[in-house]
């Protein structure tokens, strides 16, 4: 046993440039897990700049000098920011509210139309059923009502918080795209001058992390716009909110889609029941679905690495249980990094496959 253990760590620690890659690793991490907190600020507005650099290099390739092309992605950036904080967010709180309100009104209609389904259908379904999924239905709903009620009591703090973060993160964005090249030259200044391995690795995974986030940004706006389009047209109830969650239910692979769906057709259900106008809004709901999986997604993601679809919901749980919303949002892109760092690990030969090797010649 202590010579297998030997023999592994001989083959994949030996090389001066995996213990520097294992060594960063576990330094990153560890900075997240105990630090993320107090480094969120810096840490979105790290991603908020990563995102509007390639913004920055567009207009750099149509000759515009770098300085002039961070003002107007920036001013961009404030204009849309405003947007969120002064229109959009007093929306969706408003519909929202809304929602809340109409809930035991939807929830009486719900109750008449299940305790109609045992008469119905009375060799598949008893009344103690209905009665079960009622009270589980209650049960959810207190709890909502609770999570509510206790993000209503910490409402103060959340408004400092959005308040800290609406001044202290486009001030942070602004000075990582203008003083990008000697920020950069900082933090190399303390890494070793042999890391070849360590830059070959960013390399590769700044072209995947950089395309796929920049992707699905786009991917959200075009899939939420499109979704707000015939909803609003045909008047549906909540269509701004409804329309953000279809937009944002992208993030999470096939999860997003099947989750999202919920809300969407229960809406359509009880606005307008079985009719024209609801078979319009889900044929429409389902030919946009059908648009971003088969057209979309392509356009945007032909150079994305493939995963496999359990690799996928496996790194979608697992950081998302460690880093929430951003580790969710990142899930596909670190699951890309760990498999092109099990790829890219420096590795010295085995001694036995090296002598099985020789034998051969």
């Amino acid at each position: 046993m202590v010579q297998v253990l030997s023999r592994w760590f001989h083959r994949y620690f030996s090389d001066p440039q995996a213990v520097f890659l294992a060594m960063l690793l576990v330094g990153s991490v560890t900075i997240l897990m105990t630090m993320g907190g107090i480094l969120a600020p810096l840490l979105a507005s790290i991603v908020i700049a990563y995102l509007l650099e390639g913004l920055v290099r567009n207009l750099q390739q149509w000759r515009i000098p770098r300085i002039p092309a961070v003002i107007i992605v920036y001013s961009c950036f404030l204009a849309f920011l405003v947007f969120v904080l002064v229109i959009l967010l007093p929306l969706l709180s408003n519909q929202l509210t809304q929602l809340f309100q109409d809930l035991p009104n939807k929830l009486t209609r719900w109750q008449e139309l299940l305790m109609t389904l045992p008469e119905r259908y009375p060799g598949f379904i008893s009344s103690e059923q209905v009665d079960s999924l009622l009270n589980s239905i209650r049960v959810g709903l207190r709890s909502v009502g609770q999570i509510a009620l206790s993000y209503s009591i910490a409402s103060l703090g959340v408004i400092i918080m959005l308040m800290v973060y609406s001044v202290l993160v486009p001030f942070l964005v602004f000075f990582l795209l203008k003083d990008k090249d000697i920020i950069i030259a900082w933090v190399l200044s303390f890494l070793p001058q042999n890391r070849h391995a360590a830059s070959q690795l960013w390399k590769e995974m700044d072209a995947q992390i950089g395309n796929y986030v920049r992707g699905k940004v786009y991917e959200i706006f075009i899939v939420g716009i499109a979704t707000y389009i015939p909803f609003a047209i045909l008047e549906m109830n909540y269509a701004s909110l409804l329309s953000v969650l279809v937009g944002l239910s992208v993030i999470v692979p096939y999860i997003g889609a099947v989750v999202v769906t919920i809300p969407v057709v229960v809406v359509g259900y009880f606005q307008w029941g079985l009719n024209s106008e609801f078979i319009w809004a889900m044929s429409a709901y389902t030919v946009i679905q059908f648009i971003d999986g088969n057209i979309i997604v392509p356009l945007l993601f032909s150079e994305a690495v493939n995963l496999h679809p359990v690799a996928i919901i496996v790194a979608v749980l697992v950081f998302g249980g460690l880093w929430g919303f951003w580790g969710v949002f990142f899930a596909i892109p670190l699951a890309t990094l760990v498999k092109a760092l099990l790829i890219a690990w420096p590795r010295m030969p085995d001694r036995e496959d090296k002598r099985h090797t020789d034998s051969l010649y």
